[in-house]
């Protein structure tokens, strides 16, 4: 059965996320909708970038990957589609889909805006027919012409200090107030926040109740934690944060 996964900074309050299912299940019944999550923080596309880093290549072949969060929608962003190691992807060109793009072998095509379609709701009228059509096996070209220059958005790489150590940053806060870094772990290295020299460890529990440390993630990024607390708070740290490790 097709697979359609679904991403929004939309919430379930308003019926936004049920619209746009209600058109892929029309064009599409047979669909699998997976919902990722649709508690983005409004417009933060970083957030949405990097959750969609997480999963998109977890799901097999042929899943269709449908993203919106659009603080541009109706102006001349462009609408895209994208194929990247055997999944596609649909969703503005503001850097959301930069996870998928970034594979050498990605190609892109600009979707055709009907002229029916609301100027404030491309989720709806834009982005879902399309991602049900390549659910249902249309080919990528026949969804509009190509799109040879997306808008790509990286993670910024850390620097080396004046002493040898490399200074990173906090990237995003996760919802139990981990701050992750885009610093990669090794062995015998310490982790410096907020003045504060923070154990790097293998995991949380290797941290007593309410200590503070450094663990790396899943992602192979080092987290800076509080074991049952949270590191955003206890530390006073936000996106954008400066963090060492040593």
């Amino acid at each position: 059965m097709p697979i359609i996964t679904f991403l929004t900074d939309f919430g379930t309050a308003d019926g936004y996320v049920a619209e746009m299912k209600g058109v892929l299940l029309t064009e599409l019944p047979s669909a699998v909708i997976v919902d990722v999550a649709h508690d983005i923080p409004p417009h933060d596309l970083d957030a949405a970038r990097l959750t969609i880093a997480r999963y998109w290549r977890r799901f097999p072949r042929g899943t269709v990957h449908l993203a919106v969060v659009d603080p541009g929608v109706g102006s001349a962003r462009a609408a895209i589609a994208v194929e990247s190691e055997g999944r596609f992807l649909v969703g503005p060109d503001n850097g959301l889909l930069s996870p998928a793009l970034l594979i050498p072998a990605a190609r892109a095509v600009r979707l055709d805006i009907p002229t029916q379609a609301s100027a404030t709701f491309h989720g709806r009228d834009v982005f879902a027919p399309a991602a049900a059509r390549l659910a249902m096996g249309t080919d990528l070209t026949a969804l509009g012409a190509e799109h040879p220059t997306p808008v790509i958005r990286r993670t910024p790489e850390p620097q080396r200090g004046p002493t040898g150590e490399l200074v990173g940053q906090v990237l995003t806060i996760d919802r139990f107030g981990n701050a992750v870094t885009n610093l990669v772990g090794m062995r015998g290295a310490s982790v410096v926040a907020e003045g504060r020299e923070l154990p790097l460890k293998r995991t949380y529990s290797d941290l007593d109740p309410g200590q503070a440390g450094a663990i790396v993630g899943s992602t192979g990024l080092i987290e800076i934690v509080v074991r049952e607390g949270r590191a955003s708070d206890v530390l006073s740290l936000a996106r954008g944060s400066r963090v060492w490790l040593r």
